[in-house]
């Protein structure tokens, strides 16, 4: 048995891991690894492994890992580390020692062992109540001022010892699946009365047996053994385990000596009842880390789905956040793409600020997000510098169509303030963006390795579609003939407005479609009346039905600052106003 002690730069940055005199452990600076050290950055996230024996400890960086390990004044890939030896990896010592204490005995002499139910402890009285509630009151502050589980045991551990008076040691100890005991981190309330290791029959049957605390008393010994190093050393230690809202649970190991001889009378020995009242302490402490830690968790979730669902979708998956709502299916959804215009532009003029360029896309791609959730909608992907929303899902609403539009018009409005404010973060970029409306599978979409939510189908690659002719037919909003239906026929015009620009056939497509343009009212967009919109659809009408001289007539009386005429008028011109001899009314588009 070795233990391995880790000390960074800052004296909080240190742990002890007890190892195994046959195992292997991985160390690195994530979470994840058997030995984590998440507070030096100059170590991999997967650094080294470590495989212990009888002696001796091998230790071999892994391939991808940056740093070598520096051993006996040398860098090396590899070393064996004796006891009483040290190496560095980054910024952290790592020394070794090796434990000549033996495990304690299955047969150790227990004198009491004590279980307790939630109902028992209600009716223990604390023992030292103002001091230990003091102690509770700095709690909160350890769990939520923990940027890492290995600071959260180092503060726990402490947090013990004050509140447990007759407690000579504490740990935090984990059961692995081969129910071999793990301690997480460890301390003395003296330095220097040596190690200290739990006991696994005390530890196993709190966690794995029983899920509750479990207190044990062993015969004192005034002339310790020194084989069974444990029983000579505490005359008692209890163990509590701590629920995780998922994954396996650990425990507070405390451990100490009495001040005289136990006599089994527990209804009467002061010592039975002043120890069980530091067990209510200790239980009280691990309800409380994990209350906190499931609405840690649950926080943390929702933080992370905020970035994809509205305010309302959240409320509907709930607390306990059903995610069978997310799973895929069909469903009629309306899609929005948009995309960021002036970007292959700005990344040449921004080449030595590729930083501040990232900035600006952000903030682009954070006005999209804002209106897509704003209006309900759920945000899908990132491609680059355009962002995918959907509306429709996971509920069917009459009002998606429109609310897709409504934040069209959101993301409009905001990038034309930004154009007339010299100095803004997105006066140098436009947008374009295209709606369409149909059926399409929805919902946690990827690989067994990786899914996110997003949308699939058609409908999804015509408004990707309608998103690249925008600059082919000059207007910053496209919607397609079924989502233009509808919202001639439901958004009031004081919030929006529409006009068919074309009957056009996006190459790979199959199907023509009218595509209309999406503008703001009237009151927000006085340069185009609706009478320009009425003349304008005429003109429309007239080069779909061939009567290209009316066409050109209707289209050229457009304000000259109306960039969507131009589309039709050149191609008009260019047949000397005369519509093919096989003309179906349809522009078959020869790029996307």
């Amino acid at each position: 048995m070795f233990e391995l002690i880790a000390e960074g730069p800052e004296p909080r940055q240190y742990w002890k891991n007890a190892l195994s005199g046959d195992g292997s452990y991985t160390l690195g600076r994530t979470e994840e690894a058997d030995l984590s050290v998440p507070w030096d950055p100059h170590i991999s996230r997967w650094h080294a492994r470590l495989t212990t024996s009888a002696n001796c400890i091998d230790i071999e960086k892994l391939s991808g890992a940056t740093n070598l390990i520096f051993f006996d004044g040398q860098q090396v890939n590899s070393c064996r580390v004796h006891d009483d030896q040290q190496f560095v990896l980054g910024s952290t010592l790592f020394r070794v020692v090796l434990s000549r204490q033996p495990p304690l005995p299955q047969d150790a002499a227990l004198v009491e062992k004590l279980t307790f139910s939630r109902q028992q402890l209600q009716k223990i009285r604390f023992h030292d109540a103002d001091k230990q509630i003091d102690v509770l009151t700095h709690l909160p502050e350890v769990i939520w001022g923990s940027r890492t589980d290995f600071e959260l045991y180092h503060r726990l551990v402490n947090l013990l010892l004050a509140g447990v008076a007759h407690a000579e040691a504490v740990a935090i100890v984990k059961l692995d699946d081969d129910n071999l005991m793990r301690v997480l981190h460890w301390d003395r309330r003296h330095e220097t009365a040596g190690k200290f290791r739990p006991s696994e029959r005390l530890v196993a049957e709190a966690i794995k047996k029983r899920g509750s605390s479990v207190l044990h008393i062993w015969e004192s010994q005034e002339q310790p053994n020194a084989e069974y190093t444990a029983m000579a050393e505490f005359d008692w230690a209890f163990c509590t385990p701590v629920s995780e809202p998922v994954g396996d649970s650990w425990g507070l190991y405390v451990a100490g000596r009495l001040d005289r001889p136990f006599v089994k009378e527990p209804s009467t020995d002061t010592d039975s009842v002043s120890l069980q009242g530091d067990v209510k302490f200790t239980e009280l402490v691990s309800e409380i880390i994990s209350s906190v830690r499931r609405l840690n968790k649950l926080e943390r979730q929702q933080a992370g789905l905020r970035q994809f669902f509205a305010p309302t979708i959240l409320s509907a998956l709930g607390d306990e956040l059903n995610t069978d709502l997310l799973e895929p299916r069909e469903c009629d959804v309306t899609v929005m793409f948009c995309d960021l215009r002036g970007f292959s532009q700005q990344a040449e003029i921004l080449a030595d600020d590729l930083i501040g360029l990232l900035n600006r896309v952000s903030n682009a791609l954070g006005v999209m997000t804002h209106h897509i959730l704003a209006h309900g909608g759920v945000t899908g992907d990132f491609q680059g510098d355009a962002a995918l929303g959907f509306w429709g899902w996971p509920f069917a609403s009459d009002e998606a169509p429109l609310n897709a539009c409504r934040a069209a018009l959101g993301i409009r409005a905001e990038f034309a303030r930004a154009i007339q404010t010299a100095g803004h973060a997105l006066a140098n970029f436009q947008m374009g963006i295209g709606i369409a409306h149909g059926n399409a599978v929805a919902g946690k979409i990827g690989t067994v390795d990786q899914v996110k939510v997003t949308v699939f189908g058609p409908v999804v690659n015509l408004a990707s579609r309608l998103e690249s002719m925008t600059s082919q037919l000059r207007v910053p909003i496209l919607l397609d003939e079924a989502t233009a239906e509808i919202v001639r026929h439901k958004l009031d015009r004081r919030e929006g407005r529409t006009r068919r620009l074309a009957k056009v056939l996006p190459i790979g497509i199959e199907t023509p479609t009218i595509v209309s343009e999406l503008l703001p009212p009237e009151s927000e967009w006085p340069e185009l009346t609706d009478a320009h919109l009425e003349q304008y659809e005429l003109g429309v009408k007239h080069f779909i039905d061939g009567h290209w001289e009316d066409a050109y007539h209707h289209l050229h009386n457009m304000p000259p600052y109306d960039r969507a005429q131009d589309f039709l008028t050149m191609l008009i011109a260019q047949n000397n106003r005369i519509a093919p001899p096989d003309w179906d009314g349809v522009v078959r588009l020869s790029a996307k």
